[in-house]
């Protein structure tokens, strides 16, 4: 009962927050500089003021902004996020299409930077706590607070140039090989060799966090009384650190790690620029220039709902972490 309290009260709170997103960002786009009608002119090579209009009229830009609201809501009520004047295409089919690619190069790179920033969290606090070759902590923090300066888009850039352009190991761009046709393991393989650079780039960032709060969490907790006991009954420091040292540090990773999921979201659209990724980050970022409202507005949704997920999933993973926290609190 506990469990379905707690998720109920969750995605009552994530309808608000969702529709607060919905509300916020049909304004904040509203006020963005630019005629959408009036590119779309441009586009087809016509100044007409009457076409202007007649552009205006057919896409409902000429209504009160509180009657576009409600027609965007009894859309989105209804699973029409709209239609994209731009590309032709409902924007829900648009997204379809793009949002695999996106779920796909955040999820490796929430891995990747997971699951080495950890260990190598754990790498730099042990060397701490068993006082010797202390220098490979030194080695691994410096390491990540350098990552951690580094801007995304430089560091993106600098892969390029380093693994595809000089040493020509890794692909730079795309998603596949354009005109292989490859299918099977052929096709896997292709997309994985793609897929390295803006994984590697994308999770080096947060990489660097984990590591870092890994090694504070576990050099706090190291100092508490029941690991001093341990050391003193003469449990071997492998087995402190495993049993004992890492189960208690993981929940701050766990709650930065949800935190930092919603924010990978955002870092993908640069991610996917830089490297031509096709997914909802590109596709967001050429909406912006080409002033397509509803295209805008179906991404930020979506990224809202996942960023949403992302959360009440991370409320979950804390009890399989940690039994002592209920559903409750």
């Amino acid at each position: 009962m506990k469990f379905l309290s707690f998720l109920a009260s969750r995605l009552g709170k994530a309808v608000f927050v969702v529709l607060g997103v919905i509300v916020f960002n049909f304004f904040l786009i509203r006020l963005a500089p630019g005629d959408p009608a009036s590119v779309m002119a441009g586009e087809a090579a016509s100044s007409d003021p009457a076409y202007v209009e007649q552009l205006r009229r057919q896409f409902g830009f000429d209504l009160p902004l509180y009657d576009q609201l409600w027609i965007y809501l009894k859309g989105v009520l209804q699973g029409d996020l709209g239609y994209s004047y731009r590309n032709k295409l409902p924007v829900l089919d648009l997204i379809a299409e793009r949002l695999p690619a996106t779920l796909l190069l955040m999820g490796c790179a929430f891995v990747f930077s997971l699951v080495v920033g950890v260990l190598l969290g754990v790498v730099a606090s042990r060397a701490r706590y068993t006082e010797r070759k202390t220098w490979i902590d030194s080695a691994i923090m410096s390491g990540a607070l350098l990552l951690y300066a580094t801007p995304l888009f430089w560091l993106s850039l600098l892969m390029i140039i380093l693994f595809s352009v000089t040493l020509g190991w890794l692909p730079a761009f795309g998603m596949e090989s354009i005109g292989a046709n490859l299918t099977g393991w052929a096709r896997v393989a292709d997309i994985g060799s793609h897929l390295v650079l803006p994984v590697v780039s994308l999770g080096c960032f947060f990489m660097a966090v984990y590591a870092r709060l890994t090694r504070a969490s576990m050099l706090e907790v190291i100092g508490m009384d029941f690991i001093k006991t341990a050391r003193a009954k003469g449990v071997p420091a492998g087995q402190v650190i495993r049993r004992h040292v890492l189960r208690n540090a993981l929940l701050p990773v766990v709650t930065f790690a949800g935190i930092q999921l919603g924010q990978m979201a955002g870092g993908a659209v640069l991610t996917e620029t830089v490297f031509a990724w096709p997914g909802i980050g590109r596709l967001m970022f050429d909406a912006l220039l080409q002033r397509d409202y509803q295209l805008l507005l179906g991404v930020f949704l979506i990224t809202a709902v996942m960023v949403v997920v992302f959360n009440l999933i991370t409320d979950l993973v804390y009890r399989a972490v940690d039994p002592r926290v209920e559903f409750g609190t």
